[in-house]
């Protein structure tokens, strides 16, 4: 099994998982895409592919603990959107999940820049084509 099928016109579709992290400021945990990488300088949520036989969840759990050095447990992981976005080469489905507890101190472990900012400053980072449409839902989720 994998996590790459093909759409309709033969474009592969490629499954990412992401994770809006909220501190208890209500700040979201943003990474900027390093150099080398396709989108780079571009400001992301953490997260990334799910692997043959893993379940969204499972990737998120094991990208946070080898991008940030966090430990998060599934129940703190709520799913609350997705995005569908066609690249040129490749259709991105990717659901967003919700973490506002985890154990550890964020950290930068693969020389990634982050950012904690609120829901409202979202829009002044140069984000991925796909990562635009989750700032109205989080903005929602985070007004008040």
């Amino acid at each position: 099994m994998t996590n790459a099928t093909e759409t309709s016109n033969g474009t592969p579709l490629l499954l990412v998982v992401a994770v809006a992290l909220i501190d208890p400021d209500r700040r979201l945990l943003v990474a900027q895409r390093p150099a080398g990488k396709a989108l780079a300088g571009l400001w992301e949520f953490p997260g990334g592919k799910v692997e043959p036989g893993e379940r969204p969840e499972e990737t998120l759990i094991r990208e946070l603990e080898e991008e940030l050095g966090i430990v998060v447990r599934e129940p703190c992981l709520a799913p609350l959107t997705f995005a569908s976005h066609a690249y040129e080469s490749f259709h991105l489905l990717m659901p967003l999940y919700v973490c506002r507890r985890w154990e550890g101190f964020v950290t930068p472990r693969e020389g990634q820049n982050l950012r904690w900012v609120k829901a409202a400053d979202l829009r002044k980072l140069e984000m991925p084509p796909a990562d635009e449409p989750l700032i109205p839902f989080l903005m929602d989720l985070l007004a008040g």
